[in-house]
């Protein structure tokens, strides 16, 4: 169900299910890509989403610009401040809990929005602490679905990092003519560090604070060259049956009392 195409006297009839606030980016995504990426792979996910959830839960219009500063040095980026984008969650979030709702989801694709996203939260609840029926969750689709991502037989890389092969394959599912996999050359390289994979094609054990242009020359990572749409397809029927679960499962969890 469409948040946005409900009338105002018919909000108090839904604030008890799931309001899903997707958040995305506008940024560059390698040669190869368009810079709507994360903002049309959220997209697909919600709409196919919606389509099993039917009345379960309340979609809020897509937020397309992101925390992605680190992305500024390639043309094309448009971003707001960690320190702005937070207080812009901020207060969307205050607005839902203003009219009624009690779960609200930030369903993300954007891995620079985690941290604003998070501290957004933070806030929200901390200046909330004894309302303790209040769920302010986030979830990004690839953290979500990671466990199940790892398990695609079909990938050659077993986590989303950026532009990558991955996030190809599910433009070349939606949007293929907007693809130039002739471009497609993604960073990939290693340091030597126990700690610290820079091209994102192991996890790290620390977090660095590196722009994007200190990683990769073409905006890209890993091997976007062996995307397919195939691949696209199995990643988005995955991602939607994790997201499915998720509302389902927030829409039945109660205040409990601290263990």
């Amino acid at each position: 169900m469409q948040y946005g195409e409900l009338r105002h006297p018919q909000v108090g009839e839904h604030t008890h299910k799931v309001a899903v606030l997707p958040i995305g980016s506008l940024e560059q995504h390698g040669h190869h890509l368009p810079l709507l990426t994360d903002s049309m792979i959220n997209a697909e996910i919600v709409c196919r989403a919606e389509a099993i959830l039917g009345d379960e839960a309340l979609f809020l219009p897509l937020l397309w610009v992101g925390a992605s500063d680190h992305h500024r040095r390639f043309p094309g980026t448009i971003s707001l401040s960690n320190e702005t984008y937070t207080q812009v969650l901020v207060e969307m979030i205050e607005s839902l809990i203003g009219s009624g709702f009690r779960r609200i989801l930030l369903l993300n694709s954007h891995g620079g929005n985690v941290g604003p996203g998070s501290a957004a939260l933070y806030r929200v609840q901390i200046a909330r602490r004894d309302e303790r029926d209040l769920w302010l969750v986030l979830g990004s689709w690839f953290t979500v679905a990671a466990e199940q991502i790892a398990q695609i037989d079909l990938l050659e890389q077993k986590h989303v990092t950026h532009a990558c092969e991955l996030e190809t394959s599910m433009i070349l599912r939606l949007r293929p003519e907007l693809v130039r996999l002739d471009l497609a050359r993604g960073a990939n390289f290693d340091i030597g560090s126990a700690f610290y994979c820079p091209d994102s094609s192991r996890s790290s054990r620390v977090s660095v604070a590196k722009p994007f242009e200190h990683v990769t020359r073409t905006g890209a990572l890993g091997h976007p060259e062996i995307s397919t749409p195939e691949k696209g397809e199995v990643l988005f029927e995955v991602a939607v049956s994790e997201i499915v679960a998720l509302v389902r499962e927030i829409a039945q969890w109660q205040p409990f009392e601290p263990g």
